[in-house]
């Protein structure tokens, strides 16, 4: 009864739409695999390490990538200077949401201080940014310390913007173990599959359903270096 009322409404509210939104609701509703979603309602994006200009966003743009995240913190132990700029850039070029990523120094310590560095530099530029990835990968230390570590980046981060993690299944279960203290935060999983879609995604550290996939890295794009990410509509 209640999915039949739901639909109803849902068919309700499409007809007063116009005809191309009912198609892409009609393909919707009729779609089978919940893994890939209809393009039409997925986002293409890339994600930056490198200073980028507003003329290869533009260009990214208009060859159908629509969001954007930038590191914003290097594992040197400092802000990136380049951040500020990109990320304005990427939203003059009219990308529909732009994030930053905090890619942290293990041997620096005081994780939360790293984030409080980071988005105090942010701040300081007056720069617009959604949601904060905490980048768990590479070197780390053992897995107990370095579940302390995470934690505090997370809840200093939690504190200013929403959260996500970074990592992979063989990064997150090599630094981590079989921990599930990221769960509650956000996914996104990096598989370098040259397939936007979640059809490859197989459980791990907690969670069962990521927000957006890495599927492609160290690409040449419009003039710039990216990685390439997927993430699904509705």
């Amino acid at each position: 009864m209640i999915r039949t009322a739901l639909l109803l409404a849902v068919v309700t509210v499409a007809l007063a739409m116009p005809p191309e939104h009912q198609l892409k609701i009609q393909r919707h509703l009729n779609g089978s695999d919940t893994n890939v979603k209809d393009p039409e309602f997925s986002l293409l994006g890339v994600d930056v390490s490198q200073p980028t200009s507003l003329s290869d966003f533009k260009c990214m743009k208009a060859n159908g990538h629509k969001f954007a995240i930038v590191r914003a913190y290097r594992s040197i132990g400092d802000p990136d200077p380049n951040a500020p700029a990109t990320i304005t850039n990427a939203w003059a070029a009219g990308f529909e949401h732009v994030d930053v990523y905090l890619f942290p120094c293990i041997r620096c310590g005081n994780p939360a201080g790293q984030v409080k560095s980071m988005v105090s530099f942010l701040d300081d530029k007056r720069v617009k940014y959604g949601s904060i990835w905490l980048d768990v990968e590479g070197s780390w230390g053992s897995q107990s310390s370095n579940r302390e570590f995470f934690t505090e980046l997370a809840d200093e981060s939690l504190k200013h913007k929403s959260t996500g993690v970074y990592s992979s299944q063989y990064q997150w279960s090599s630094i981590m173990g079989d921990w599930e203290g990221g769960s509650k935060y956000s996914l996104w999983y990096a598989h370098y599959d040259n397939n936007p879609s979640f059809s490859d995604f197989q459980a791990f550290g907690g969670w069962s359903k990521p927000r957006v996939k890495q599927y492609a890295g160290d690409k040449s794009l419009c003039n710039a270096g990216v990685d390439l990410n997927y993430e699904p509509g509705i």
